[in-house]
């Protein structure tokens, strides 16, 4: 356990805002297992300021969620206060998280995420005001800066609690990279010893082993977990009891996930309604359904389903057919690393 602010995060797992993933759902079902800390897709600050309703539908969460953290985006140190102050008076989530790290250009263009690294004055100007402007904690992610040449996690980090950010997320990748390339794990151990507010790691945690090798090796508080819980929620499971024993639980079985399939198909109807989530489960069927032998044909019968009966029917018909083959129902794999190194035949099949 660990605080931001007066808040008590239970476990070192935590989940990172996902644009088009981290709706409520797929929240839910990372809370389950175990996420201490889970965030809403980031949202403009201007559309909470104009009031767009899809940008106030993406805030929307359940007690059960708590904590969780609202995450916004833009470049006015007013309008992101402004739309601090309406989100904690409305929403009223646990905490605001300021969105200094994203890299996609369509967000960087306008100075915001990211972008903002190229600009610590305007930077501090925008924490002091969203600070001044709540009572609950405010938070920060950043990168390790816009390119090689402009690296400024721990100097960006300092300035930040200094302007009374209360915990601060690093994803060690610069702007440029992307997603590509390593994250540099160092300027984490760098950045933690020039702050002493809580500091999360963020980036190339593929296991609950890396987890754990990250907290060893940079000192960080917590770790926050993107793109390796897509299709797999159980890594906050693995990773907090890797941490609090050293052992891992059971790898995740084959029946398991197409069970886990189904409740999510029933979860996005209730948040989005039959049609909407009929479509939108097909990509994170896409992470759920891969790694066992016929794992590409199951994808396909799902993924030509066009309504939600349809949809749900089929899942169920898969249900019952793993439930007859107890051998193929039990297979299990760990995502770690190269998601099929012991797994003989096409990978094209996975």
């Amino acid at each position: 356990m660990f605080k931001i602010g007066h808040i008590e995060v239970k476990s070192k797992a935590l989940l990172a805002p996902m644009a088009g993933v981290t709706g409520h759902p797929f929240r839910v079902l990372c809370k389950e297992q175990g996420a201490g800390l889970v965030y809403t897709e980031f949202v403009s600050a201007n559309g909470i300021i104009r009031e767009n309703q899809k940008t106030l539908d993406m805030m929307k969460f359940t007690e059960s969620e708590r904590p969780i953290g609202v995450q916004i985006f833009g470049e006015t140190p007013e309008i992101l206060a402004q739309s601090a102050k309406y989100i904690e008076d409305i929403v009223k989530p646990d905490l605001i998280d300021l969105n200094f790290g994203c890299p996609v250009p369509k967000v960087t263009k306008r100075g915001a995420g990211s972008a903002i690294l190229k600009d610590l004055p305007l930077m501090d100007e925008v924490a002091r005001a969203v600070v001044e402007a709540v009572s609950i904690p405010v938070t920060a992610k950043i990168r390790s800066g816009w390119n090689n040449g402009c690296i400024v996690a721990p100097v960006a980090a300092a300035a930040l609690e200094a302007a009374g950010i209360k915990a601060l997320t690093l994803h060690p990748r610069t702007t440029k990279q992307l997603y590509t390339g390593e994250a540099d794990w160092s300027l984490i151990a760098e950045t933690r010893k020039a702050i002493s507010i809580p500091l999360i790691g963020n980036g190339d945690i593929k296991s609950a082993a890396d987890a754990k090798r990250m907290i060893d090796e940079t000192g960080c508080d917590a770790v926050m977990i993107g793109r390796r819980a897509l299709g797999n929620p159980w890594i906050f499971r693995e990773i907090n009891d890797y941490l609090n024993t050293g052992i891992l639980p059971e790898a995740v079985r084959l029946i398991d996930r197409v069970k886990l399939c189904h409740r999510h198909l029933y979860l996005e109807s209730v948040a989005m309604g039959d049609y909407r989530a009929t479509n939108y489960i097909k990509k994170h069927l896409s992470w759920y359904l891969k790694g066992f032998p016929g794992a590409s044909d199951y994808r396909k019968r799902l993924y030509r389903q066009m309504e939600f009966a349809y949809m749900e029917g089929e899942i169920s018909r898969i249900i019952t057919e793993l439930e007859k083959d107890p051998e193929l129902a039990n297979f299990a794999y760990r995502e770690e690393g190269d998601l099929f190194p012991n797994v003989p035949g096409s990978k094209d099949n996975y």
